[in-house]
């Protein structure tokens, strides 16, 4: 996943691909708006009320004056507050919308990536993107763009109303303006890199937490702890240093906004202070002068620190996009769909490479017929898992052709494909959740009742019952509270449950019990009953009974036949392999 930085203080293209997301909610962003354009007004027009009250009351004395003058400060008071949380409510009503919009979209995206993308992105890294990155977006609109254009368009009334009642105060107060634009605008321009390497760092920090979290199990059977632990101290001080540069960048800038603020509120008394001596201005002017000159300096400082809000939005939705842009989706041009498929498969001369250059498949053909068990079988490496990868049309291959059904798979509805194939591998991944929605996967149409009925036919109903909660035990994240037996029991019923036509079981009972063994190969025998089986087995004690074995070595098939077929071959790979396995099962 490239992590570039575009190198602008702010990207247009970003900022309007972002702001495209509100066109949905254009009631609520007008409100917003409006509220915002309003809060100007009203803002501007409360020193110069307070300026006049200072006047009418230090010409007149007037108790009824002063109290009308009071009741209007008091009513535009009241006006800001209103329009102040119509704008702050709608700004983040919008904001929040947007980013469950994009988190939406992100999530639908990668859902459809290729495996290959994730044989080569940090799982962390997307966590960040579709958590982290996309949060920050909601500050973009919440505190960045809306904050920005509110203060902005109070600055432009401030100054429009500055020169109406004092064109010359006016450019004595504007006269450090240039200074502060631009020390705004170097700090606009640093803070950006910075912003991109802390949230670099946010996912090297979440990818690096992940991974040792998720083989816990390693790191303290090898003795990692230590070495894990400086490498996180590592880690987390580069994230520290990359947060601190922000805050260099910060401790220097908002001192010399404040001199600044601070330097042109002394000419106003200044040169104001000489006016009045001169009766050229009024001593409310003064005090109206000096409140809008807080209000002219105070949100250009507070517009640096929102603007930073609005570069991190952009920087976030910049790597958001990143990820939105990647095209790496299996093509589903395919258009056939079907009820069911018969089951026949075909490989004609496949080939195929996870890496360009390095072939996994070396122009495999094979042959299997419907309602067959086939088995595969063959050293680590010689690319039996592979074949299954490309039935399910995980990776597309680099030449050949794959059928189902005389069908090349490239023609089918992917979902429709799918749908017809299940697969119990040897790795079980199961959610954190009930074994129920583990074996349905939340499928509406499946009911207890037939998950029970199943779990019968295939000899693990009692198993399921023996647990607290039965079908309701929640398993935990990757279920840590089965064995590795148990967790093949629940696969092997899941894709049961789905009633495939084509079933592929990927070394199902290489890593279990001798009892777990049995209740998998009775599993076995009772789910491969009637429909097309591809199985690929470690152990080859538990495929005598396959109508055929498909032996293979370094990317090619090296022999075919049944079991006892394979066993006549004198020197032959399989009897080799079969031999050598039941030498060591019988020497332990």
């Amino acid at each position: 996943m490239a992590e570039k930085v575009s190198g602008k203080a702010f990207d247009v293209k970003i900022f309007m691909r972002l702001m495209s997301f509100a066109k949905q909610y254009k009631f609520r962003f007008t409100v917003a708006a409006l509220s915002t354009i309003t809060l100007a007004l009203v803002a501007a027009a409360n020193p110069y009320v307070l300026g006049m009250t200072v006047n009418d009351f230090t010409n007149t004395k007037s108790i009824d004056n002063l109290n009308f003058y009071i009741l209007v400060l008091l009513g535009l008071t009241f006006a800001e507050v209103i329009l102040q949380f119509l704008f702050i409510y709608n700004a983040n009503w919008v904001g929040q919308h947007i980013i469950r919009d994009i988190r939406v979209k992100i999530f639908n995206h990668i859902l459809k990536f290729k495996m290959t993308y994730f044989d080569n992105n940090s799982v962390g890294k997307l966590v960040t993107r579709v958590v982290s990155d996309i949060e920050t977006i909601a500050a973009f609109f919440s505190n960045g763009v809306f904050t920005i254009v509110s203060d902005i368009l109070k600055m432009l009334v401030v100054l429009v109303v500055m020169f109406v009642m004092n064109w010359k105060l006016a450019f004595i107060t504007i006269a450090v303006l240039p200074l502060l634009i631009y020390a705004t605008k170097v700090f606009q321009v640093a803070i950006k890199s910075t912003f991109q390497e802390v949230r670099n760092q946010v996912a090297n920090l979440n990818g690096f937490v992940q991974e040792r979290v998720t083989g816990m199990k390693i790191v303290q059977l090898f003795n990692r702890e230590k070495i894990e632990y400086e490498n996180f101290v590592g880690i987390n001080d580069k994230h520290k240093k990359a947060y601190i540069k922000t805050i260099w960048y910060y401790s220097i800038f908002f001192p010399i906004a404040e001199i600044l603020s601070s330097i042109a509120i002394g000419l106003i008394v200044w040169y104001g202070g000489k006016q009045v001596l001169e009766s050229f201005t009024t001593v409310g002017a003064v005090i109206a002068f000096i409140k809008m000159s807080q209000m002219l300096f105070r949100p250009l400082r507070q517009i640096a620190d929102k603007f930073n809000q609005l570069q991190m939005g952009i920087v976030s939705g910049e790597r958001v996009f990143q990820v939105m842009d990647t095209e790496s989706f299996i093509s589903k041009e395919g258009t056939h769909t079907v009820d069911k498929v018969q089951g026949d498969i075909s490989f004609k001369d496949v080939r195929f490479s996870y890496i360009e250059g390095e072939e996994v498949l070396k122009g495999v053909s094979f042959e299997v017929q419907k309602g067959q068990t086939v088995a595969i079988v063959g050293a680590t490496g010689a690319g039996k898992s592979t074949i299954i990868n490309l039935i399910n049309r995980f990776y597309e291959i680099d030449s050949g052709a794959i059928c189902v059904d005389t069908i090349p798979v490239q023609e089918y509805d992917l979902e429709s494909l799918r749908s017809e194939i299940a697969i119990v591998l040897q790795d079980v991944f199961l959610f954190s959740d009930t074994i129920y929605n583990n074996i349905t996967l939340k499928n509406e149409n499946t009911s207890l009742e037939e998950v029970q009925e199943a779990a019968k036919k295939i000899g693990i109903h009692d198993f399921i019952m023996s647990l607290p909660g039965n079908y309701h035990y929640n398993v935990k994240e990757r279920g840590a509270m089965l064995s590795s037996g148990q967790r093949q029991l629940i696969a092997f019923l899941r894709a049961y449950v789905s009633k495939p036509s084509i079933l592929i079981l990927d070394e199902a009972t290489s890593s279990v019990d001798s009892h777990s063994e049995q209740m998998i190969q009775y599993a076995t025998d009772a789910i491969t009953e009637g429909r097309t089986s591809i199985v690929i087995a470690h152990r080859l004690a538990t495929i005598k009974k396959a109508d055929k074995i498909i032996v293979m070595d370094k990317g090619n098939i090296v022999e075919e036949g049944t079991h006892k077929e394979l066993l006549k071959k004198e020197d032959g790979y399989y009897k080799n392999l079969y031999d050598k396995q039941f030498s060591l099962e019988l020497a332990s």
